[in-house]
């Protein structure tokens, strides 16, 4: 195995431009950290085009075959990369999956949420609930944001997600659609189970654009007992999804 001592290497540079939104969009990649994470990728048959690693002892032969190519790297090459403090020593630049909407009965609708930790929570939640799809309005965090995938737990590779207009796909979508607002809302127990739904999520200072929200089924909120003037929206929506599933 070829390996790489100098953050200079133009390999390294170019997984290292991986970290901006920009450049993930313009080339279909991303570079991914950790262990389980690439093990992730691997079990979900993304394709790995190189994986970088401190300690080779350490990995599973397994995924230095699959892989396109393997180098080994020392720390100093590993804290350039990293987006940790401390790195873990396994990198892995990944060709990002697309997906198809059709067909989805239950699909988690997102409106610009900016929090990396909310929506990897929201993308896990989705994934342990076993929805269909992930829809992102423009200006959400990207799913391929180093924080947002850790938050994920490996669920950003397990799930569809893909970026278009919300309002296009709500006047496509053949189910109920709930928003998330306390405008013309019921509590959300009243509404029952079902098998086809989508649920409405938004920013976290702003709520649901209101055009969205006028698009909706019905609207729906979670009361609150105690103090606390309102919920966290991964918390929120993770309520709501598992009511909806039933």
């Amino acid at each position: 195995m070829e390996s790489i001592t100098s953050a200079q290497n133009n390999k390294i540079k170019i997984a290292n431009k991986l970290k901006k939104k920009r450049e993930r969009d313009k080339t279909g990649l991303a570079l991914i950290e950790g262990y389980h994470l690439i093990e992730e990728a691997f079990k979900s048959q993304l394709k790995i085009k190189q994986l970088y690693i401190v300690d080779v002892e350490r990995i599973d032969a397994t995924l230095i075959d699959y892989a396109e190519e393997a180098f080994e790297i020392n720390l100093k090459v590993a804290e350039v990369l990293s987006g940790t403090v401390t790195p873990q020593g396994f990198f892995a630049v990944i060709e990002k999956p697309t997906y198809e909407s059709k067909h989805a009965q239950q699909v988690l609708l997102i409106d610009r949420i900016q929090d990396p930790g909310n929506l990897g929570t929201l993308i896990r939640t989705a994934d342990a609930a076993g929805l269909d799809l992930i829809v992102l309005e423009k200006g959400t965090a990207d799913p391929y944001q180093d924080k947002v995938m850790r938050a994920s737990q490996g669920s950003v590779f397990h799930i569809p997600i893909i970026t278009t207009e919300l309002s296009d796909f709500i006047n496509t979508f053949e189910g109920n659609v709930y928003g998330t607002a306390l405008d013309n809302a019921v509590v959300y127990h009243q509404v029952p189970s079902q098998t086809s739904f989508a649920l409405l999520l938004g920013n976290e200072g702003e709520g649901v654009n209101s055009d969205l929200l006028s698009q909706t089924t019905q609207n729906l909120t979670i009361p609150i007992y105690g103090k606390a003037e309102s919920l966290n929206v991964a918390i929120a929506g993770s309520i709501v999804i598992y009511h909806l599933k039933g």
